[in-house]
C-alpha cells in the first residue's frame, strides 16, 4: 500500500496516510475532519550501500546521481 502525502486547505495541516490507490483522493483530514484534503506531489530518494557496507550514495534526482540532463558534471 503506498504512502501518500496530503495538505488540508481548511486547516493547512500536512499529513501522510497509507491508502489504497482507489481511495487515495478521498482521505479526510485527521486534524479538522475536513473532506477537501488534496494529495501532494511527493519526492523520494533511494540509498545504496557501498561495497564496504557503508550507506551514503543517493541515486536519482540530480546532484549528480544520474537522472538529470547535466551529463554527470
Amino acid at each position: 500500500m503506498p504512502l501518500y502525502e496530503y495538505r488540508c486547505p481548511d486547516c493547512n495541516a500536512r499529513f501522510e496516510k497509507l491508502a489504497r490507490h482507489e481511495v487515495a483522493d478521498s482521505i479526510p483530514c485527521p486534524d479538522c475532519g475536513g473532506a477537501r484534503s488534496r494529495r501532494l506531489i511527493s519526492v523520494f530518494a533511494t540509498f545504496s550501500a557501498a561495497s564496504d557496507g557503508n550507506v551514503g550514495s543517493v541515486s536519482g534526482g540530480c546532484g549528480c546521481g544520474g537522472s538529470c540532463a547535466c551529463g554527470g558534471h
